[in-house]
């Protein structure tokens, strides 16, 4: 795809309007928040753990109200929802982390299940919450007879990550139709941008390594299929989202998909890595991954006919973003 003149949120409809944002301190929390900030938004954050700061949400932390608890506690959330009045709910806390959830599936389905039933029961008993979107993932489709993904098919989830998000997507699916709660669902791919410093995850461990001149190492056989999202324009996806449910009720109880609908093979990612960063390295190739699925990439025709949604940046361009941002981060700097 070719880079698209960006889509810009209606500051008038986010100027002032209250917002909860669950896993604000995550990766694309970080970048969602930033964005409602200069927005003008009244934000409140629910936050579990003390982490170190990031230089994406260190832009904003003294500019938002802090909630600290888990997001298992509907009490607390909906206290939450309540004190600061809010509008709209933006859920994206989660144990997000495959290897994680397969080393240790309870505290992923007690965040990932858990955690969505608590923020639909805690919305439900909050009657100014007007529109509430929950981050499901690709991966909740599991295996399917063909590719790509779309909004359609079956949730055929097998493994303790992709089953924990079919949950959740589930059941904010029966929140709406039974109690009514303005719920959509979001389905996206691996997000990857300026500010991840989670360095298990593809992208930012092995531009770490290269820069630092070091073999990347692959975990997977390097021929998984994966869609990989550009951070920032993930974020405009959820504000495209709500302003869409806020001017057509339609909408609401809707599942979308956000991609650029270009997949490629982790090797394919790691060579434009490469090229970007100017080395040529000899990668790693473990083959250790289990429990994944060969290939998984998203359809997001209904994205751009329903929302007139469309990716800002192409991959291409994403990357040499991506890369010279953790080239300045990094200079200088043992991380």
């Amino acid at each position: 795809m070719t880079d698209t003149p960006a889509w810009s949120p209606d500051r008038t409809f986010w100027r002032n309007r209250p917002v909860a944002v669950t896993g604000a301190t995550g990766f694309l929390g970080s970048h969602l928040t930033a964005q409602l900030v200069d927005l003008g938004a009244n934000i409140v954050v629910l936050v579990r753990d003390d982490v170190p700061g990031s230089p994406i949400a260190d832009t904003w932390t003294d500019q938002v109200a802090v909630v600290r608890g888990a997001v298992e506690d509907t009490a607390l959330v909906e206290r939450m929802l309540g004190d600061y009045e809010v509008r709209t709910v933006l859920h994206l806390a989660a144990q997000s982390q495959v290897g994680v959830a397969n080393r240790h599936p309870l505290s992923t389905y007690e965040a990932n299940v858990a955690g969505t039933w608590s923020v639909l029961e805690a919305a439900r008993r909050s009657p100014r919450v007007s529109e509430v979107v929950t981050a499901s993932s690709d991966k909740a489709y599991g295996a399917q007879p063909q590719l790509p993904y779309d909004e359609d098919m079956p949730l055929l989830a097998v493994n303790p990550y992709d089953v924990s998000k079919a949950c959740a997507d589930l059941i904010s699916t029966s929140y709406h139709r039974t109690f009514g709660v303005p719920v959509c669902v979001t389905r996206c791919g691996n997000f990857f941008g300026p500010g991840d410093r989670n360095w298990e995850r593809l992208v930012p461990g092995t531009i770490r390594s290269l820069l630092r001149g070091e073999r990347p190492v692959i975990r997977s056989d390097g021929t998984m299929v994966r869609d990989y999202l550009y951070v920032v324009d993930g974020a405009l996806a959820y504000l495209r989202l709500v302003e869409a449910m806020a001017s057509d009720p339609a909408v609401i109880g809707q599942a979308f998909n956000f991609s650029t609908e270009t997949p490629l093979t982790v090797l394919e990612l790691l060579d434009a890595l490469q090229e970007t960063a100017g080395t040529d390295l000899e990668p790693d190739i473990r083959a250790t991954a289990t429990h994944e699925i060969d290939s998984q990439f998203l359809s997001a025709a209904k994205a751009r006919k329903v929302l007139g949604w469309v990716p800002t940046v192409s991959v291409e361009t994403a990357l040499v973003q991506t890369v010279e941002w953790y080239r300045q981060q990094l200079d200088g700097v043992d991380t």
